[in-house]
């Protein structure tokens, strides 16, 4: 049953009096989190090929482990662990999350625990939807919406702070998604995964900004995807796009903490690493001082990061911006500034790195002398539309690997 936008309201008398994201982004800058499927995944708690986060029922420590690291790192908002948890994702080729658990159960789990770590601190509260199967296979407007309405109930209800509608390849679906985040009269940011080309179908990243403003957003820019360099470049043209349209939204990035130049309109999901042998990419916590620099420089305030973001980096974020935000993130007590512990050190010449000099001009070594600097994409070209992305419910056979094979090959 379709839920209306009555039930969707939100009762702002019964929420906790605190300042809220539109607020904060006002008066200064905002830090968001870091990739939690990735770093589950990598720890045993999140797995690999649907990347759906019923980890939030089997294994809630784990989630609450995340969310505390990155609060101590520096993290403003606790998004709360949503990721792909769409009723169509979570019962997606085979995946039984819908029947072990549920939709409701695990978006809830979800917010119960970001709320949880948040009140640790003076951090929000973020819901997030995303990109649908049910977009994919090229079902219509009224079937992604209900998808998402089942999600943003269930943020209502537990009375989250603001809705983040992320990784999005195409703009119509985001627009969708910014339209049902709308009805809860909670602020909604609105981010696509994509780079300077624009999305899948085409369509500028200015126009997409466009788009996703008029139907709603309050902040707006990209997630995922592509590494900062490529990630600020788009919202450049974003902000750019947004202030010729007579526009004023606030800007947002959370790009990947790999490094991605070789990359294609796909993003990093074309790369033959992905998503099992990246770690040559990640960028160091110097890399990320020099990313929260320049997107603090471009107007953005809301600066984050997505998959292979660990708690680390926030915390280089949040060092690189500490003047601006009048304080250090509680992880600093256990790391001085570029580098300035090695002072400790035993060893001479490890001391000799205890300055910012040495990290901010280093150029770090691969240590593996047969690997090339540049990976070459798949680049299948198939998007929304294309039979080789119609969805199911059944697991995928031998059969459909066997076709998926053939048309790689072609």
């Amino acid at each position: 049953m379709s839920i209306t936008r009555k039930k969707l309201r939100v009762e702002y008398s019964e929420m906790k009096a605190k300042k809220n994201i539109l607020q904060r982004l006002d008066e200064g800058v905002v830090i968001g989190d870091g990739g939690f499927v990735f770093a589950l995944e990598k720890r045993g708690y999140v797995k690999a090929g649907p990347w759906t986060p019923q980890a939030t029922v089997e294994h809630p420590d784990a989630v609450r482990q995340m969310h505390r690291e990155f609060l101590r790192a520096g993290s403003d908002v606790m998004q709360a662990f949503t990721f792909y948890a769409s009723e169509d994702k979570l019962e997606n080729r085979g995946n039984d999350a819908t029947v072990s658990f549920s939709t409701a159960s695990i978006n809830k789990a979800a917010c119960d625990i970001a709320k949880g770590v948040a009140a640790e601190g003076d951090a929000l509260v973020a819901g997030g939807i995303c990109q649908t199967p049910t977009y994919l296979s090229g079902n219509a407007k009224k079937e992604c919406q209900e998808e998402f309405r089942k999600q943003v109930q269930v943020f209502i209800d537990n009375k989250i702070d603001f809705i983040i509608c992320e990784y999005f390849e195409h703009v119509e679906e985001a627009e969708w998604a910014i339209e049902v985040a709308k009805e809860s009269c909670l602020p909604v940011a609105a981010t696509l995964c994509i780079g300077p080309e624009g999305d899948m179908h085409g369509i500028s990243c200015g126009d997409c900004a466009v788009r996703m403003a008029k139907a709603g957003a309050d902040i707006v820019g990209v997630n995922c995807h592509f590494d900062p360099s490529t990630s600020l470049k788009t919202v450049k043209l974003m902000k750019e796009a947004l202030q010729l349209a007579g526009l004023e939204r606030h800007y947002m990035v959370q790009p990947l903490a790999f490094h991605t130049p070789d990359c294609n309109k796909q993003g990093f999901i074309d790369l033959k690493e992905f998503p099992f042998a990246l770690e040559p990419r990640v960028l160091t916590r110097w890399d990320m001082h020099n990313y929260a620099r320049e997107a603090y420089n471009m107007g953005i305030r809301y600066i984050g990061g997505c998959c292979g973001f660990e708690p680390y980096h926030v915390r280089a974020v949040a060092e690189e911006l500490s003047k601006e935000r009048g304080k250090m993130p509680a992880a600093s007590d256990k790391h001085d500034m570029w580098g300035a512990g090695l002072r400790m050190h035993t060893k001479p010449w490890v001391r000799a790195r205890a300055g910012r000099d040495y990290w901010e001009n280093l150029q770090p070594a691969s240590g593996r002398p047969y690997a090339a600097s540049m990976s070459q994409p798949d680049c299948w070209g198939v998007t929304r539309g294309h039979d080789s992305l119609v969805q199911k419910k059944g697991a995928t056979t031998d059969a459909e690997i066997k076709t998926a094979c053939m048309l790689k090959k072609s």
